[in-house]
């Protein structure tokens, strides 16, 4: 069985990464393409690599009736159209911040509060490694930020095997791509400025700051700078656990929580060039790669992941919870495993 889709905001870089997926995916078929600002030209004329595609953007005032939508529209967009975007799919894949969080008083706090809270608890997270067993079936998905991935891949072991228990001091540092901030990313994302930059754009207060927490359960102190790449997200959490921790400890950890995990790869200090977790590896692909180092004489542990913003941070997480959801195999469309050699991804 085949199943409808539409991708509502598709012509910017998380959209056209939809249409990439959905277009390769062996049981989807793409119904509906919208863009205000593109209306009418071809979806090839926007995302060069989808030239193949015979599609159009159409408008989103007139979307088809589909199994399931796609919507990649800024932060407050799919609140004020939730109501449309149901009425024309049983499945709706939220990929804004809109239905992230649980409680509306976050987004009071960390937003600019919401329209729609009464429907924050009928969603369900999207990271089939955090939420996997509430996704079967589910209507209204909320895809997860791609910094909250990140961190949330890194930690997320640690509390499941009982080594951090919520009250220990966790820093998070992530460096991320210039396009998380959009194919409208403005002066800051120009390659001009953007290149050969490590800028801190987010030092303290940053949204998906509010995402970690609710789903680690645990206060995180976390930073975010910009670098000179285009896709990527890649995190390092500095952990301060109250007794101590071997190697052996983490590596059982981590196996346990992702031995069974199709999209995450273990990367902590083995041979060759690549001994730790980068970007540059999982480049286009939805894989999600993991690491750590002991510091016995601060009682450190440093935890690194890597993800591609755009796929396991966005689409690719999407796709793979639209899977799980309608019970299709949960790899399918999402094979690709990334390229060596590549430029900066």
């Amino acid at each position: 069985m085949s199943y409808t889709a539409s991708v509502v905001g598709a012509s910017g870089f998380t959209g056209g990464e939809l249409l990439r997926l959905l277009d390769g995916h062996p049981e989807f078929e793409v119904a509906q393409a919208t863009s205000r600002s593109y209306e009418n030209k071809t979806v090839g004329s926007v995302h060069p690599n989808l030239r193949g595609m015979s599609l159009r953007f159409s408008s989103p005032e007139e979307l088809d009736s589909v199994d399931v939508l796609f919507a990649c529209t800024p932060h407050g967009v799919t609140m004020d159209h939730i109501d449309a975007f149901r009425e024309a799919a049983d499945t709706v894949v939220d990929l804004s911040a809109d239905f992230r969080l649980n409680r509306e008083e976050q987004y009071d706090e960390w937003y600019d509060g919401h329209d729609r809270p009464e429907l924050l608890s009928e969603s369900e997270y999207a990271l089939p490694e955090l939420n996997r067993e509430n996704l079967a079936g589910a209507d209204l998905i909320a895809s997860g930020g791609c910094n909250a991935t990140a961190a949330i891949l890194g930690l997320k072991p640690l509390f499941d095997a009982d080594i951090l228990s919520g009250d220990e001091q966790i820093v998070v540092d992530v460096k991320v791509g210039s396009s998380e901030g959009g194919a409208g990313g403005g002066e800051a994302s120009s390659h001009a400025e953007r290149s050969g930059v490590v800028r801190p754009y987010a030092p303290t207060g940053h949204r998906h700051e509010a995402e970690i927490e609710e789903y680690l359960g645990t206060q995180v102190s976390f930073t975010a700078h910009a670098v000179d790449m285009t896709r990527g997200a890649s995190a390092t959490c500095h952990v301060y656990p109250n007794g101590p921790v071997s190697k052996g400890d983490l590596w059982q950890a981590y196996r346990g929580s992702y031995e069974e995990e199709p999209f995450v790869r273990l990367v902590a200090g083995g041979s060759g060039v690549y001994r730790y977790p980068e970007p540059k590896a999982v480049a286009g692909s939805n894989f999600a790669e993991v690491g750590f180092e002991v510091d016995p004489r601060n009682k450190r542990l440093v935890v690194f992941s890597a993800i591609d913003n755009m796929m396991k941070g966005s689409a690719g997480q999407a796709v793979h919870a639209a899977n799980i959801a309608l019970g299709l195999e949960e790899t399918a469309g999402l094979e690709f495993t990334g390229m060596h050699p590549v430029g900066a991804p």
